[in-house]
């Protein structure tokens, strides 16, 4: 280091950090990681190694349009769809609903047929007026028509106290459910309710 710099190594030889070999040491170049490599057997450094950041796709739409949360809407009963229990004592109540996709805790109003009590004349503002009859009292149970609708329990209630479950699948749909009645039923296992009834939510909205 005479001078204080280095020799010029024009006649010098390096080993290669890769390969071991000898070369000429001015042949000799720097890669990324910090080896020393002949020029032949430099590698430049793997882009993935570096890669570019990338900001999150956007998510928002511009003026969406999503859609309404579903409306509670009446479901339309079979006739007679109401059956009576009589269980230790107290009086349960079958309703039969073709798959009805409802959860035990869910609370239903039952409704009797519509009737026109007013004819309109027609036109867009001039509809019947109509009104839901009550529902008929039938094995001595009366309560059906309870403004504040019942909590129900999913299955079909037994007078020995159980309750049969359907699977709820396509083959095999859960097709029953039922309440409790505040009414004492004079014999239990009779159906009422007529024509015409139907099951929904305790108030309706406008769709």
């Amino acid at each position: 280091m005479a001078g204080g710099g280095y020799a010029s190594g024009k006649k010098a030889y390096a080993i290669s950090d890769r390969s071991g070999m000898r070369f000429p040491y001015k042949e000799m170049v720097r890669e990324w990681n910090g080896a020393l490599v002949h020029f032949s057997e430099y590698e430049a450094k793997q882009p993935q190694l570096d890669p570019k950041p990338v900001g999150s796709d956007p998510q928002a739409l511009y003026n969406p349009r999503p859609q309404k949360a579903s409306t509670p809407v009446l479901i339309l009963l079979n006739e007679n769809p109401f059956t009576t229990v009589i269980s230790s004592g107290t009086t349960f109540v079958n309703i039969y609903s073709l798959d009805h996709k409802r959860s035990t805790g869910d609370i239903v109003r039952f409704r009797g047929p519509v009737q026109v009590i007013t004819a309109g004349s027609g036109g867009p503002t001039a509809f019947n007026l109509q009104q839901y009859l009550n529902i008929s009292t039938f094995d001595n149970v009366s309560d059906l028509n309870n403004s504040n609708g019942f909590t129900i329990t999913i299955g079909q209630k037994q007078s020995n106290g159980s309750v049969v479950v359907a699977a709820g699948t396509l083959t095999d749909p859960e097709n029953y459910f039922f309440i409790t009645s505040t009414s004492n039923a004079t014999s239990g296992n009779i159906s009422g309710g007529g024509n015409g009834v139907s099951a929904g939510p305790v108030t309706l909205q406008g769709l």
